[in-house]
């Protein structure tokens, strides 16, 4: 728990159905407090960046429609309207405790190419040296990679590579479930959660399953494999439970909750 309890520089994601309330409408006390915590952390000495879903659940919201469009086209418009709301809040929210945010809307290429990953490089550099926290999502409106399906757009794939490119310390995940486990703890009472992943094998791909929530486009799937690409990397990995921020302050004080994935040398 060391490289967690001392990690300065770390990408926090939080997803679409920690944000939102079943309506897709924004769950406001949550987000306040998640901006709090975040704030005091940073006032604390570590270095924050925040990768966010939400656009396009916030947008069907902000909309007042039934349901995701199915068109491509649709759900681009939508997440133009969502981001928009969504970064307000974030502003409004991050400005009350007297921080400073900065919107980052990537592409998944964006490392494909050097000139590109160097400017990312330096923009996040730039941004975390002004004592800003960046707030990281993906360019909806332009890349429709996770509109149309491809887990290669997905934000914990996004966050995963944010996480390498800045050189981060640590990756946590905030999602609906408190942690990684052996069975699906929704349908399975005897479901338990597995503390700590020293690796990430074929067997814990397996447990992971697929689909996400009907607001989100990911699923423990992805954040296995997020957490696979940042192992690698030399950077650990945790899965904690967003219903209340305030326990990223018991995860960094060495509590043992969520489930932490080993950093492949550390």
């Amino acid at each position: 728990m060391s490289a967690v309890t001392q990690a300065k520089r770390m990408v926090i994601k939080v997803g679409t159905s920690t944000l939102t309330y079943e309506s897709g409408k924004l769950n406001l006390r949550r987000i306040e407090r998640l901006c709090k915590v975040l704030s005091d952390l940073q006032n604390s000495g570590r270095e924050i960046v925040l990768v966010t879903s939400g656009a396009i659940g916030v947008g069907v919201g902000k909309l007042g429609l039934r349901e995701r469009p199915q068109e491509t086209e649709k759900r681009q418009a939508v997440a133009a309207v969502g981001q928009c709301e969504l970064m307000f809040i974030y502003d409004k929210f991050f400005g009350e405790y007297n921080r400073t945010v900065a919107q980052v809307l990537l592409s998944g290429d964006v490392t494909a190419n050097e000139y590109t990953r160097k400017n990312t490089e330096n923009t996040f550099k730039q941004l975390i040296s002004m004592d800003i926290i960046p707030v990281v999502n993906e360019n909806d409106t332009v890349v429709v990679d996770e509109l149309v399906g491809n887990q290669i757009g997905d934000n914990d794939t996004l966050s995963a590579m944010v996480a390498r490119l800045i050189g981060a310390d640590l990756l946590v995940i905030l999602t609906d479930i408190d942690g990684f486990y052996d069975g699906n703890p929704v349908v399975d009472a005897n479901a338990r959660r597995i503390p700590f992943v020293p690796q990430v094998t074929d067997e814990i791909r397996e447990l992971a399953g697929g689909a996400g929530s009907r607001r989100g486009t990911g699923g423990m799937r992805t954040k296995v494999d997020a957490a696979a690409s940042v192992n690698e990397a030399g950077i650990p990995c945790c899965i904690i439970s967003g219903a209340y921020p305030e326990k990223l302050y018991d995860l960094f004080e060495g509590a043992q909750i969520g489930t932490v994935f080993g950093a492949k040398n550390g």
